[in-house]
């Protein structure tokens, strides 16, 4: 795609509760309607895809095989096709979408495999603290991550985006992993707990070094955490970055995970959209949103980039 941002889609499982389902506390979360309701999926990408994202993410962020057996009453085989399916539900989606788009401009959509942490399985939020991973091996967290990655390959993603991972270790865990998919791209975006630190507590920019280990990643980065944190810990981590690879971010509407409640969405005073010159300043080349961010917050991020790469390209816009 050139020079220009990618646009990544946003929060799917905000989409799908503005639609009316209700899926907060579910251990499934938006995995459960690639079971119970996928049209609802496909038309949740549709509406990403409509307001200008270039790439959709997979609904199998909590989706795992022992998550729907345990949860579903699937067999291992049922539920290996399951998964499956949220793959082949955002192939659909872009290839309609494809063929009824008239903008000459926009290119094939992309669909990004989606990957959370171990603890997006246990359904506690330590995806947002890591707790998990003081009892568990790097091997361990191999071994967890590999079906679903298998999975998504074999569905035929575009890319693996290996999302909210809140340690270094799981992150060197799945940098690893990938190396047995060698035909396979990603990115990997950690979830961070503030200006300086991802949310296990190491330091962000020491984290982006794992980048160093894998050719890959298309990028590294960060979503689901506020807004207001990005550029801070963009800037903390750039001389860490390797020359070439991209900033991945997709920051919440923003929020804080509270386990008790779920979701609390403190709305700031800017939007992504004007946050996200300032991120592409800093390398970003992959923005997009994660949870409470809505199909319009994405047309706005995707004029507000394209209406400045037209003025940079032509100084009398």
């Amino acid at each position: 795609m050139n020079e220009k941002v990618v646009i990544l889609d946003g929060g799917f499982a905000t989409e799908l509760e503005a639609s009316g389902f209700k899926i907060q506390g579910d251990p499934l979360w938006s995995a459960r309607l690639i079971h119970t309701n996928p049209q609802a999926i496909k038309e949740a990408h549709c509406r990403f895809l409509s307001s200008g994202a270039d790439v959709i993410c997979t609904a199998t962020y909590q989706a795992s095989v022992e998550g729907f057996m345990k949860f579903l009453g699937l067999s291992s085989e049922q539920a290996v096709q399951l998964l499956m399916s949220g793959v082949y539900l955002a192939k659909e989606a872009a290839l309609e979408f494809q063929q009824t788009c008239r903008d000459p401009e926009r290119k094939k959509p992309l669909v990004a495999g989606s990957v959370g942490p171990y603890g997006a399985f246990l359904h506690d939020g330590s995806e947002y603290t890591g707790a998990y991973e003081e009892t568990m091996s790097v091997q361990d967290l191999k071994a967890w991550h590999r079906q679903q990655i298998q999975c998504l390959v074999s569905a035929g993603v575009d890319l693996i985006a290996m999302e909210t991972i809140p340690s270094q270790k799981e992150a060197e865990a799945l940098v690893e992993l990938l190396r047995e998919f060698p035909n396979s791209k990603a990115w990997l975006s950690y979830s961070c707990k503030d200006e300086q630190c991802i949310s296990h507590g190491e330091k962000f920019a020491e984290a982006v070094k794992v980048a160093s280990r894998s050719e890959q990643l298309l990028a590294i980065g960060l979503n689901c955490c506020p807004p207001t944190l990005v550029s801070p810990l963009l800037a903390s981590a750039n001389r860490n970055k390797l020359p070439g690879l991209g900033w991945v971010v997709y920051p919440n509407g923003g929020g804080e995970w509270d386990q008790s409640t779920g979701w609390v969405m403190q709305k700031t005073k800017s939007s992504l959209a004007d946050f996200s010159l300032e991120w592409e300043e800093l390398g970003a080349k992959w923005i997009g949103g994660c949870c409470g961010t809505t199909p319009s917050d994405i047309a706005e991020l995707k004029h507000r980039l394209h209406d400045h790469s037209n003025s940079q390209e032509d100084p009398a816009v």
